[in-house]
């Protein structure tokens, strides 16, 4: 059974969705653009921190918010939720587009953030090494691309996909679109990034096919004294796919 106890919260009239485990100084997670990997991951951080995990609006079991169309209400959604929370500082870790979400908020709330880890962030303009166009690509194509070692993954999926499942992906994957359907990149995240003075470590796996390991050495040149974590034989879910990464966060986090 999982250690995580499920919590709902209603933020501005919108249903938030948390998991929340362990003692000691918090931790936010924040997911990326699916919600299949789950959280119980973080369990190997309940030890020491006491994880919160949320879904973000229109994802998982939170409910939605279609005025959201840009990072920065994420951000603002946040805000409000760790207020509600009555979270002062903490640590923070994102996934893909969650890293993403994670440096947004880190670089305009530093204050509230102790340490900072990024897992394959998304949202670098790399010409030379892109990033997928997850919009444009088939979802029955991305799905295997997320890990080096696909039944890691597979896992975690049912064994017979039904309507419910198929319509819970689509419903992400239409987030997702409003999201960045206009603007897939954002040209002037780097401009902020130096503002992540708090410690921060970059981890990557070496065989990413979502977002090349190339890109940790932008996010290196960006912030301040920012550590890289590059984990051989590992996809996009590094995090999954290597048990010692979780507790390698954990201890740079203490």
């Amino acid at each position: 059974m999982s250690k995580l106890v499920r919590e709902e919260y209603t933020i501005d009239g919108v249903k938030t969705v948390l998991y929340t485990a362990g003692k000691g100084d918090p931790l936010v997670f924040f997911h990326g653009a699916g919600t299949v990997d789950g959280f119980d991951f973080a369990e190997a951080w309940t030890d020491k921190f006491r994880v919160i995990a949320a879904y973000h609006p229109g994802w998982g079991e939170s409910g939605d918010d279609t005025t959201f169309t840009e990072i920065h209400d994420y951000v603002m959604h946040y805000l409000e939720l760790f207020d509600a929370l009555k979270l002062d500082t903490f640590n923070l870790v994102g996934l893909s587009l969650g890293g993403y979400l994670a440096a947004k908020f880190a670089s305009e709330h530093g204050h509230r953030v102790k340490k900072l880890a990024l897992i394959a962030p998304f949202g670098m303009h790399d010409p030379e090494h892109p990033t997928l166009d997850i919009i444009s690509t088939p979802g029955e194509q991305v799905v295997p691309m997320l890990a080096s070692n696909f039944e890691v993954l597979k896992n975690r999926l049912p064994a017979n996909i039904d309507v419910e499942f198929l319509a819970a992906r689509y419903r992400e994957s239409t987030t997702v679109a409003r999201l960045l359907w206009e603007h897939p990149i954002d040209s002037r995240l780097p401009r902020y990034l130096h503002r992540l003075q708090m410690p921060t470590l970059v981890v990557w796996g070496d065989e990413d096919k979502i977002i090349p390991v190339h890109q940790a050495q932008l996010w290196r040149e960006h912030i301040p004294n920012a550590e890289v974590m590059i984990v051989k034989g590992a996809g996009h879910l590094v995090h999954l796919e290597k048990p010692e990464v979780a507790p390698a966060i954990g201890k740079f986090l203490l």
